[in-house]
């Protein structure tokens, strides 16, 4: 990879078609910033930064984030810059109905948009709560302006009666110890005040520590953002400094598509692996590769993590938290081990305008239980594993290191449910016809089937499974999962059972057989009854009624490519538009 060479400054920047001269235009752009009380000489040609902010009371993760705003304004103005915050859609997942996912390309869509047709040269991406941090980065490459990405962090560390409170994860387990019979309701609410007790992010190593790391793998963060809690006060530190750095990257025209490289995606992938990460990581970055017009695909995801070991001791795969994880030395150090063993591609280059190796060659670990070394490792085969067969002819995802090791390779008698309700409906019945060696199936939960592709694989077991002490089933879905969750569970089933997929037509008593180590899912009928039943298929789910609803149905891609808008592929640029006088 050739070293990135900046463009010489000072030169025009595209603000200055908005504030740089003595129209009638640009007067009134100009004056009508000064309510604001901004000194004129702001507008000489400087770099001005936008501060795309997520920051939303409905989003609890990310409710701390004007605070940060405030920090990185700090960095902007002393590096020479002028900063302008403005507010994005903000994707709440512990709130938003029917899914967060549902609203990602309608959060990158503003983004994107926003950032065209503002008098803007470079951005802050203020992300936290799992998909803002794709939203925004899918957003910023479709644009092409220079961009950095800065955390919310995550936050502290849970406690319950001496044990750590895994964000996501302790509610899992609490919920099927109350069906199981072995915790009290009123322990459950006791253990809900010990749950979220500081701002942030999950602690757990889910989809919002998944996707900070993501960010850092990719280049996308200065080296170290990933980890650090939210209310440490090293992640002001971190805000000020992204601040800073950014004012630079615009006078050295250091853009996403510079650092957005195959061989960045390459190195988040085993990143992923590594940190045991989340399987949302998967969906996300196909879909930001295909913004920035990398040629990703499932079977890279398998290729690249197949044989790598995760090393990070975090939950749901292990037992420590993101607060630990941070003290450990965080990220830096599990790509340092990465690099170390040959698989990390060195050169790389990052927001800090040098390769990655530059950034993370001297740091330590300073707790090798939670990041242990390669032959200690949680488990030796991490990473995401890609299913094919006649159930998932374009693939689906299981999470090994979240798995119980005596599932991966397992045949069974399928327990179906049609959908969500049907599920919610059965589940608890104990006339339900359901054993621990059966395989439980879940349809129309995918991009169209939910709608929006919910979090809802990791379906509860069977009180009657559970009461018999059993903690782990096989789970079959088009759905996804949280980052938190755990469990053996064949997630992203595409194509997905709400456009006809094999998955719709999935029959109770089918056997089925998933083999992860020869990554197979198959379904055990003949290829002549399998079509027979497809073409006799008919689908249960609606075209919506209008609104945004009826355009995520129309334009929505499948699981195996990302789930992005068939219509928001690539980069369109970020040419000032037209005047609006």
């Amino acid at each position: 990879m050739s070293a990135f060479t900046p463009k010489p400054w000072p030169r025009t920047l595209r603000s200055q078609e908005w504030f740089g001269g003595t129209s009638r235009d640009h007067i009134y752009h100009r004056s009508w910033m000064k309510n604001q009380g901004l000194p004129a000489d702001l507008f000489d040609g400087r770099p001005v930064i936008g501060i795309c902010n997520t920051w939303s009371q409905l989003t609890p993760c990310n409710a701390h984030l004007r605070d940060l705003a405030e920090r990185v304004k700090h960095g902007i103005y002393e590096a020479g810059g002028l900063p302008l915050e403005f507010p994005v859609f903000s994707t709440g997942e512990s709130a938003l109905r029917p899914t967060a996912m549902m609203y990602r390309n309608l959060a990158a869509m503003d983004v994107e948009e926003a950032l065209r047709a503002n008098p803007l040269d470079g951005v802050v991406l203020l992300a936290g709560c799992d998909k803002t941090t794709p939203a925004l980065l899918m957003g910023a490459a479709s644009t092409d302006l220079p961009a950095i990405v800065l955390s919310g962090g995550p936050m502290l560390n849970g406690w319950f009666r001496g044990e750590r409170v895994g964000s996501g994860t302790a509610l899992w387990q609490m919920s099927e110890a109350i069906k199981a019979g072995t915790m009290s309701q009123e322990d459950f609410l006791e253990a809900e005040q010990a749950m979220s007790r500081s701002p942030g992010s999950c602690n757990t190593m889910g989809t919002a520590s998944t996707m900070a790391s993501m960010a850092e793998a990719l280049g996308m963060a200065l080296s170290g953002n990933a980890a650090i809690p939210a209310v440490d006060s090293r992640r002001r530190v971190m805000a000020h400094l992204s601040g800073r750095r950014i004012v630079d990257m615009v006078k050295d025209d250091l853009k996403p598509s510079d650092i957005l490289t195959r061989e960045a995606f390459e190195n988040a992938i085993r990143v992923n692996g590594t940190i045991g990460g989340s399987t949302n990581a998967v969906v996300h970055l196909l879909a930001l590769a295909g913004r920035a017009g990398v040629d990703l695909t499932l079977d890279d995801w398998d290729r690249l993590g197949r044989d790598l070991p995760t090393i990070v001791n975090l939950m749901p795969s292990g037992k420590y938290l993101m607060e630990e994880f941070f003290y450990a030395g965080g990220l830096p150090v599990v790509m340092k081990v990465l690099g170390e063993g040959g698989k990390l591609h060195r050169d790389a280059l990052t927001v800090s305008g040098g390769p990655v190796w530059d950034e993370i060659k001297d740091v330590r670990n300073w707790n090798e239980d939670v990041i242990r070394p390669l032959d200690k490792a949680l488990t030796q085969q991490g990473g995401i594993a890609v299913l094919k067969g006649n159930l998932a002819p374009r693939g689906a995802v299981l999470k090994p290191s979240a798995a119980s090791p005596e599932l991966l390779q397992h045949r069974g008698r399928a327990v179906v449910f049609e959908d969500i309700d049907d599920y919610k409906a059965k589940i608890g019945d104990d006339a339900l016809d359901v054993d621990e060696t059966c395989i439980l199936v879940l349809k129309n939960c995918g991009p169209k089937g939910y709608p929006g592709m919910s979090e809802v694989g990791n379906m509860g077991l069977p009180p009657k499974v559970l009461r018999k002490g059993v903690t782990d089933m096989v789970r079959i879905s088009d759905a996804r999962m949280s980052g938190t969750a755990y469990g053996t569970v064949v997630l992203h089933t595409s194509p997905e059972a709400a456009v006809g997929g094999p998955l719709a037509v999935v029959r109770n008593g089918d056997m089925i057989e998933i083999d992860v180590p020869a990554r197979r899912l198959h379904l055990d009928i003949s290829d002549e009854e399998l079509q027979r039943r497809l073409e006799a298929w008919t689908p249960l789910v609606e075209r919506p009624n209008g609104g945004y609803a009826q355009l995520f149905h129309d334009h929505v891609e499948g699981a195996d490519t990302g789930a992005d808008f068939d219509f928001l592929k690539g980069c369109r640029g970020n040419a000032v538009p037209r005047d609006s006088h």
